[in-house]
């Protein structure tokens, strides 16, 4: 066998945990697994898998040449996929996630855009507030808000969206407008856990900033939760720019304390590092990217 078929054995043998269930899914004799990882262990000059007759279980460098060896043939696969559907019609599944307001409000209507344009794509979209690793959860694009920590994945920045403080009129008018932060703790204040799960809410930028203990009336869960509370005119909330443009553009909330906002947070489409990629994910993300740019909220 050649180095990448023997690789490929080792990688089956770990994903399947034992030379008989990867025998069966690479259509070889277990013998013949067998071989090749010991084939592998002599080329490589160490052992990557200790064997016993009830077990098995990888070695450090085994698990380093597994973690390592899957890239690298993902990569291969990724390889070939686009080179053969390079200039095919985009088909197959795309997995897809964002934060649960910017999913409903934002994505879906271009993912929706997206498979009317490609009748052999389908796509599975998790919504979550909480980032999930695109790579243990087999992942292919996600967007996400803020400042990005770095990784290997690749990015691009789409546009950007602010920490916003609303109120409705109704709420105001009875119990005024604060003109500084440090007034906030004279009012009903309405948190979001996904959004603020501190106490301290910050403002200013980060020469001059200012921050407020605060005291929520009401904590929710939801975003969406936060925006019919202060909708109905009880209290005050601290939200994100996108969340509430609808509401602020129909009159029903008002962006106050704009002067002490702190500076906007980047939205980014981050992907999987490879190679290429294949060709449904590349024109997907060059339709995510290309909608996202064009849209006043994310400015």
């Amino acid at each position: 066998m050649d180095h990448v078929r023997l690789m490929q054995v080792f990688v089956a043998v770990v994903e399947a945990q034992g030379f008989a269930p990867a025998a069966r899914r690479l259509d070889l004799s277990p013998a013949s697994v067998t071989r090749a990882v010991v084939s592998l262990e002599q080329s490589l000059g160490v052992t990557l898998l200790v064997r016993t007759t009830r077990s098995m279980r990888l070695t450090e460098a085994g698990s380093r040449y597994f973690e390592e060896s899957r890239s690298i043939l993902q990569q291969i696969d990724d390889l070939n996929a686009s080179l053969a559907d390079a200039n095919a019609t985009p088909k197959g599944p795309i997995t897809l996630t964002a934060p649960v307001l910017f999913g409903r409000m934002v994505a879906m209507p271009i993912v929706v855009g997206f498979l009317q344009q490609h009748a052999e794509v389908q796509v599975t979209a998790h919504f979550s507030d909480r980032n999930l690793n695109l790579v243990d959860e087999n992942i292919d694009v996600a967007i996400r808000i803020g400042w990005l920590p770095d990784s290997g994945m690749r990015s691009m920045q789409v546009g950007q969206v602010r920490h916003v403080l609303c109120a409705s009129p109704r709420y105001l008018a009875a119990r005024g407008t604060p003109r500084h932060p440090a007034e906030l703790t004279a009012h009903d204040l309405v948190a979001a856990a996904a959004l603020s799960p501190r106490l301290d809410w910050r403002f200013g930028s980060a020469e001059h900033p200012v921050q407020v203990k605060v005291r929520p009336r009401i904590v929710v869960s939801s975003n969406d939760a936060a925006i019919a509370a202060i909708s109905s005119g009880f209290g005050m909330a601290r939200l994100l720019s996108y969340q509430v443009a609808d509401e602020v553009a129909a009159g029903r909330l008002v962006v106050i304390l704009e002067d002490f906002e702190e500076p906007p947070l980047p939205v980014h489409i981050l992907h999987r590092e490879s190679i290429t990629g294949s060709a449904r994910v590349r024109a997907f993300i060059d339709h995510l990217a290309g909608a996202l740019r064009t849209l006043p909220i994310l400015r």
